[in-house]
């Protein structure tokens, strides 16, 4: 990995500040050539392959007291695809001992102890989802099933796990800091609408007894985290670092801003003793004021006022840091951190993954299983569907590995124990964008005045799938391996785009069907979404059936819909329901949309306002109305009927209760 501590700030600082940075630099490359000594000779035993989870553990490794110790909600899988796994692996790397308290009781700070005491610092993270999905339903039923745990066993988390777990920790080890991290912390770092509690929260730092909140993807964040703690500096201290929030007091705010010319009553105000390095005109140049929580939790518009700013400042190259006052603290992000580089990202997946489930649990976790033999090519997404968080978690700019990494990758899957010579997926979320580039990103990020595919392909996007269709080819050669399956995650609209990797997916990568997500087929809708329009999704189906046919195979297209989204009325429901009585796209894949933290759909829901349009989004709120959403989409389902009916008569379209062809449902006799 190239040197994570290796200065990423680009910004000049004060003299005094270089010089101890340079301190810091001397002092943290000895202490970490200390630790990489410490760990220099690591038996070989299976455990040792793991990052320790208990004190027996870590002294089988020579440890007498851990540096680190990452408390998770979810299983303890050392895998790629889980974000505990790879933060615990990068820090290793980076010299430091590393445990991991995974899946801990949260009725009393014991469990928390078990590592001991670290020396520097504790991780806390949900998960690899926001701990309220993890456990309940659209509906806000417990989930029966939770892939994260072993055995899918439920109930093994808390609701608002980063916050209990922080103030179980500050029980059990009030002096040592907290880093809260992953993705129920990242999208819940400013003001957010809570589902579960139908109101708005405060920032998840405000909440919970943290010192920093690293956002985003954060191995370089948390690395120099760790390093500037080795070196001796407070935790208090360290506010310089992207993407990274902290906190500061509400007296140093007013006197920042004082500086600057608020008015006289907010000028008598005093700063605190301690404060950030760079002049209050420099740090209210390079951070931008959104309305506060008391403004966004009482008036919508100033909710959807918030969203849009600091959504537009996510951009690594463009974006400033963000504050955000609290009734008790004022909440400051600074701005993003760069994507790391091809080498970067290679080195981190190729880090010394066991690739299985920690050896203590009896039962398999099944997260694993549907990934266990999988291949992570890149990060980020440019598709911009606006009720999925990888564009503020990962951002819009693609970050992809090198073919030769991938394939390293590869042939150790061919090695492992238990592989029948399948690959069953490359690429990740947004399968076919890996190796894609636009000439824009460099010198300006992504784009902040439109989308990269909505709503039409950008023309300054390469979308070409050369880099990919190489990476396949040469995957499907490797001795051993005798598919490479790509069986989600394929943008249709992307994929239009080039004739030959269509071919090529269909002539060898898919496993009898292709799932994709159309989400909806009335136009009103997928423009909420930010979706491509029907005529697109005709396009793709059309030329998928044409290409199987040429090749001779029976492969199909399995859709994923969605209900109840933001803007979504019952008639637009009767149009889908409509679309797929005339083109045979009945499916049981449907699911209610749910409102998540940090998303432009979760801020049309809360505000019925399109935050960058500003006009009134309707809204499907009530319960009834939702189900009835949802049955419209199962309107063949008998135990739908009553549902399906009354939404028909409530739109005026009874024409569609009926014995003709064209009708929904049958009249039933009274």
């Amino acid at each position: 990995m190239t040197n994570p501590g290796k200065k990423f700030y680009g910004k000049p600082e004060p003299s005094a500040a270089k010089k101890a940075k340079h301190e810091r630099k001397k002092k943290a490359k000895n202490g970490t050539k200390a630790a990489k000594e410490a760990t220099s000779s690591i038996p070989s035993t299976p455990l040792s392959k793991f990052l320790p989870m208990s004190l027996e553990e870590a002294k089988a490794r020579g440890w007498e007291e851990l540096d680190i110790i990452l408390v998770t909600g979810d299983a303890y899988v050392d895998h790629s695809s889980f974000g505990t796994a790879i933060v615990g692996r990068v820090l290793e790397d980076a010299g430091f001992r590393v445990g991991i308290i995974a899946q801990p009781r949260w009725d009393s700070p014991e469990d928390f102890k078990k590592l001991g005491k670290p020396r520097l610092f504790f991780s806390v993270s949900a998960g690899n989802t926001d701990s309220m999905v993890s456990n309940l339903t659209p509906g806000l039923k417990l989930r029966a099933k939770d892939a994260y745990s072993p055995g899918g066993k439920p109930g093994l988390r808390p609701n608002r796990a980063v916050i209990i777990y922080s103030n179980r920790i500050k029980e059990a080890c009030p002096d040592v800091p907290i880093v809260l991290g992953g993705i129920e912390a990242s999208l819940r770092r400013f003001a957010h609408y809570d589902y579960l509690s139908d109101k708005v929260r405060q920032s998840i730092l405000a909440d919970a007894p943290a010192n920093l909140l690293v956002y985003g993807m954060g191995e370089l964040q948390v690395t120099e985290i760790a390093r500037r703690l080795q070196a001796g500096e407070n935790i208090r201290n360290i506010r310089d670092i992207p993407g990274t929030v902290w906190k500061m007091e509400v007296k140093e705010w007013k006197a920042k801003k004082a500086k600057n010319g608020p008015s006289s009553e907010e000028s008598t105000e005093e700063s605190t003793e301690e404060s950030i390095e760079e002049p209050a005109e420099k740090f209210t140049e390079t951070h931008v004021e959104i309305p506060s929580f008391t403004e966004v939790s009482q008036d919508k518009a100033a909710f959807a006022k918030a969203f849009r700013t600091y959504f537009l400042e996510q951009n690594p190259v463009t974006g400033k840091g963000v504050v955000q006052p609290h009734p008790k603290t004022v909440i400051v992000q600074n701005r993003p951190m760069r994507p790391l580089t091809e080498n970067e990202l290679d080195h981190v997946y190729e880090l010394a993954f066991t690739g299985k489930a920690h050896p203590s649990y009896k039962e398999p976790v099944p997260a694993l299983e549907m990934v266990e033999f999988s291949l992570t090519t890149h990060r980020g997404c440019f598709g911009g569907c606006s009720f999925c968080a990888i564009t503020q978690h990962q951002g819009r700019m693609i970050a992809s590995r090198s073919t030769e990494s991938v394939l390293r990758e590869a042939e150790k899957l061919t090695e492992k124990q238990g592989f029948k010579g399948i690959i069953n997926g490359v690429g990740g979320p947004s399968a076919n964008m890996y190796g894609m580039d636009c000439k824009n990103w460099e010198k300006k990020g992504a784009c902040l005045d439109k989308a990269c595919l909505h709503p039409a392909v950008c023309p300054a996007l390469d979308t070409s799938h050369k880099k990919l269709l190489e990476l396949m080819r040469r995957l499907r050669e490797l001795p051993g391996v005798k598919k490479v399956f790509t069986g989600y995650g394929v943008r249709y609209d992307l994929a239009l785009e080039d004739k030959e990797y269509l071919e090529e997916l269909c002539a060898h990568h898919i496993s009898g069907q292709l799932r994709v997500a159309p989400e909806h087929f009335s136009k009103q809708v997928t423009d909420a979404m930010c979706k491509p329009t029907r005529e697109v999704y005709e396009r793709f189906a059309e030329k998928f059936e044409a290409l199987n046919k040429k090749c001779g195979k029976q492969q199909y297209v399995v859709n994923y819909l969605m209900s109840s989204h933001p803007g979504c009325t019952l008639e637009d429901m009767i149009e889908m329901a409509e679309y797929m009585r005339d083109h045979g796209g009945y499916t049981e894949q449907v699911q209610d949309f749910t409102p998540t933290p940090m998303t432009v759909s979760t801020c049309m829901y809360y505000t019925g306002i399109n935050p960058f349009t500003g006009k009134k989004v309707y809204v499907a709120r009530g319960k009834k109305e939702k189900a009835m959403q949802r049955a419209l989409m199962h309107y063949k389902n008998p135990a739908n009927y009553d549902l399906v009916y009354e939404a028909l008569e409530r739109a005026g379209r009874l024409d569609l209760v009926g014995n003709a062809w064209n009708c929904l449902i049958r009249r039933r006799k009274r």
